[in-house]
């Protein structure tokens, strides 16, 4: 497997070690960059499968998942010449010969955004083989959502032994399509379908995410007829030919809400270059009322913990503008500090507490009742042995270390690697006592 990481992403190293060994107590004082979106990333890069001209993409983060696309895409056919920026990575990706059918099984296994290449290859070479996608267990995720819009595009689908089989014999058309819920992965998948299909496609209660919005705005800058990026309802005039483009990635609003929970978890002070409260949503005012304080200037964000300290508050996820289901597990875990009791309502994904009993090894104070998730803040959570359950719940472990007194190791990391950008070398240059190791010593 890492061979044919490299060959696609020569970038890519993974983590050094199988533990992640932390000694918390230490403020995290420094520059700490936010990296482009993962989020907005993995889309952007199945973009480029829409036309046979160049696409650069600037501002691209090195983590594990862009690295496993990457492959996914070699293996299609794709040329890829990667290069570093003072902003990131920057790629070119060249997609004019492509072979639908060489999918390797084993990289689609291990991330479910590989989903988006069912949508893309069907509009560009009408058929798509495709192994059912993986990624974190943090609930079905079915596709039901996609293969009912991509069939009233008229697309034959059918799911065989673990495999979707999808053919457009007619090519694809334009069609009325209504999400029964705002799902991010089946708004892209469709866009990316309709933006070749013939005819008018809508997309009605779309979801709403900035990652959509950098998509769309990416696939206009390719040629693409888009209306109402950004609201409840797409409206595409497809079937117009793709050319080139050059877009820059928009910043992760995930990541800069982690450094900006880890920064007041430490009572530290990061600037965050890059950062935007904007795209935080219903999350920006929520986070502050618990205390962690967001300040503006010139070319980021200062995050530090306020006067007040850390307070208790009740949260619940949902779509984008809400507060987002990806800050969660970070938000508890600055929570399992404050002053007074929390309850945290998950309504996005039905498994995305899997990370409260590791938190519990470290002290904390947790109660779960179904979805809903009751906090009560100690004083300081202690270092312990845990276990990364999922991409998100990684990162709160490592906010939860960061505070924590003794020494705390932290196994799964590969699920760290696919979510950030170096988060381990970031966190090092801002203070943090942070080092991989065999989990021999």
């Amino acid at each position: 497997m890492m061979s044919s990481l490299s060959s696609a992403a020569p970038w890519w190293r993974p983590s050094t070690g199988r533990l992640l060994a932390i000694r918390g107590g230490t403020p995290l004082v420094g520059s700490c960059p936010i990296s482009g979106a993962k989020n907005a990333a993995l889309p952007l890069m199945v973009s480029v499968l829409l036309t046979p001209h160049l696409v650069s993409l600037r501002s691209v983060p090195g983590n594990l998942d862009v690295a496993v696309l990457a492959s996914l895409l070699q293996r299609l056919g794709c040329e890829m010449h990667w290069s570093s920026t003072e902003v990131g990575l920057a790629v070119t990706i060249a997609a004019d010969r492509i072979q639908p059918a060489h999918i390797d099984r084993d990289l689609v296994s291990r991330m479910r955004a590989s989903v988006l290449l069912l949508g893309a290859l069907l509009a560009r070479c009408g058929e798509a083989h495709l192994p059912m996608p993986g990624g974190d267990a943090i609930g079905l995720r079915g596709i039901d959502f996609h293969v009912a819009g991509l069939r009233a595009m008229g697309a034959v689908i059918s799911l065989d032994g673990g495999t979707i089989r999808a053919t457009a014999p007619h090519g694809l058309q334009g069609a009325d399509i209504l999400l029964p819920q705002p799902s991010v992965g089946a708004t892209e998948n469709l866009l990316l379908a309709a933006v070749l299909a013939s005819g008018r496609t809508t997309i009605r209660n779309a979801a709403r995410e900035p990652e959509i919005a950098d998509l769309a705005a990416c696939l206009t800058a390719m040629g693409a007829h888009i209306a109402g990026i950004g609201s409840h309802m797409l409206t595409i005039d497809g079937g117009h030919a793709l050319a080139g483009a050059v877009h820059t990635v928009l910043p992760d609003r995930i990541e800069f809400g982690t450094l900006a929970c880890a920064a007041a978890a430490t009572d530290g002070e990061l600037m965050l270059p890059n950062g935007r409260v904007d795209l935080l949503g219903a999350a920006a005012p929520l986070l502050d009322a618990a205390g962690v304080e967001m300040r503006e200037v010139d070319g980021g964000v200062v995050a530090r913990r306020a006067a007040g300290g850390l307070r208790g508050i009740d949260v619940t996820t949902g779509p984008y503008p809400e507060f987002a289901t990806d800050l969660q597990a970070p938000t508890m875990a600055l929570l399992a500090l404050a002053t007074g009791a929390s309850a945290i309502t998950e309504t996005v994904f039905e498994q995305r507490f899997r990370h409260v009993d590791e938190l519990r090894k470290m002290g904390a104070d947790i109660s779960v009742r179904g979805r809903t998730a009751l906090v009560r803040g100690v004083a300081r959570l202690q270092g312990a042995s845990v276990t990364c359950t999922d991409v998100r719940a990684a990162a709160a472990l490592v906010i939860a270390g960061l505070n924590a007194s003794g020494e705390t190791t932290v196994g799964g990391l590969d699920h760290l690697d696919r979510g950030y950008d170096r988060m381990i070398e970031k966190l090092a240059a801002v203070g943090a006592d942070i080092v991989c190791s065999d989990g021999n010593g």
